[in-house]
């Protein structure tokens, strides 16, 4: 071992001087976060994903309209003690209203 030079001064000879070497390392580093920030794009801005929400869309519709519904019935059961038609008719207005929310959604310009 050469104790009398640095460690990071240039080797004469077949490898390139230190600017060569920090020029490809930066152009490295570049290229690797070029290729990271690529394959980190979030998931929500892929195409095949607004069919993903769509359905997701749909889902909380029924699922919403049909539930509220039917707590509103045996709310409104709870008091009028009309039971069960107040939970029959509020299921039903649900799954009415879910149906419309599903149908404005789905034409076309929607979204």
């Amino acid at each position: 071992m050469d104790d009398d030079r640095p460690d990071l001064a240039p080797i004469k000879g077949d490898q390139p001087n230190r600017d060569e070497r920090a020029q490809s390392l930066e152009a490295r580093l570049k290229a690797a976060r070029a290729r990271e920030a690529g394959e980190s794009v979030p998931e929500s801005t892929k195409p095949s994903d607004a069919s993903y929400r769509a359905g997701n869309r749909v889902l909380g519709d029924l699922i919403g309209g049909i539930t509220g519904g039917l707590f509103l019935g045996w709310v409104i059961d709870q008091f009028a003690g009309t039971q069960p038609w107040g939970l029959l008719g509020m299921m039903f207005f649900g799954i009415f209203v879910a149906f419309r929310n599903i149908i404005r959604n789905s034409r076309p310009g929607q979204g």
